[in-house]
């Protein structure tokens, strides 16, 4: 084997890699894809990949390939899992994807304080009331709804590529989770359900609306991030305050829930500082 078909099965690994991780950020709250993706090192190529899917086709297929496949290895191996951890395990797993959330915020903060304006504030204080309005909304209008299959058939099928659509939106958004995303608007454990059982259907309907509105809403990310940087992560800092009260499970009824609940605190701060020095070590010269 030469050098360069050595260099080349190396790239194809890191990417595979990097899909894995990509993949894990997807469907566990909290983790931020593209954070992690500027940690290693490739959120500039995928943006530019993104906004132009078709330049250079077949050079974005080649870099992209390894990409998917490690990011649907770890989609699968993982949805069982988190399944399993919900369905068992539902305080300590909301607390553990809180604490990741939290663990965030202080790297979005770092990057918010770069060319400050008390006039952000503004956009703090909007941002956290709209992730405060649409995650009650989210958490209470469904059930106010009449209780028929007929209905829950129906709200299934235009609410949930809404909420596909709204994260896909929010997917190159530096700081922010997917999944977090999805659990603020109620729809993380439906979903996450309906792909352990195969429900085809609807995970088609929200995965292709949220590809869509990734692609259509790149170009718009990339510039905002690019013009107005610190407002940009300001007003993603006040969505996820916001996000954080809206997605709080309430407190432990039961000592072992209790004594889970701060296990899994633990593991997220840990996992969340592991990230920081991540970034740290590997992105200090990745501009977004």
């Amino acid at each position: 084997m030469d050098s360069k078909t050595g260099a080349h099965i190396k790239n194809f690994l890191y990417r595979m890699l990097c899909g894995v991780l990509l993949g894990v950020s997807v469907i566990a709250p909290g983790i931020s894809g593209s954070i992690m993706a500027v940690v290693m090192g490739i959120y500039d190529t995928l943006l530019e990949i993104i906004s132009n899917p078709f330049k250079n086709f077949k050079k974005n297929v080649i870099y992209i390939l390894p990409i998917g496949i490690g990011g649907v290895l770890s989609i699968l191996a993982l949805l069982q899992v988190l399944h399993l951890m919900f369905e068992y395990f539902p305080l300590p797993s909301y607390m553990l994807f809180i604490s990741l959330i939290a663990g965030s915020l202080p790297t979005v903060y770092n990057e918010a304080k770069k060319g400050f304006k008390l006039k952000y504030l503004t956009g703090v204080a909007g941002a956290f009331a709209l992730a405060l309005t649409v995650g009650i909304t989210a958490r209470y209008a469904p059930a106010l709804m009449v209780d028929t299959s007929a209905a829950e058939g129906t709200f299934k099928m235009f609410y949930y590529p809404i909420c596909g659509a709204v994260a896909g939106v929010t997917s190159m958004i530096p700081g922010m989770s997917v999944s977090m995303v999805l659990m603020m608007l109620g729809v993380y454990k439906p979903l996450l359900d309906a792909a352990t059982s195969f429900d085809v259907l609807t995970i088609a309907l929200v995965g292709v609306c949220f590809i869509i509105a990734m692609i259509l809403f790149s170009k718009l990310t990339r510039y905002v991030f690019r013009r107005w940087r610190a407002l940009g992560y300001m007003l993603v800092l006040g969505f996820m305050c916001g996000s954080l009260i809206t997605i709080f499970p309430g407190l432990p009824k039961n000592i072992t829930d209790a004594l889970l609940c701060v296990a899994a605190i633990a593991v997220g701060i840990i996992i969340s500082i592991a990230l920081q020095r991540l970034g740290k070590k590997f992105a200090k010269n990745i501009e977004i």
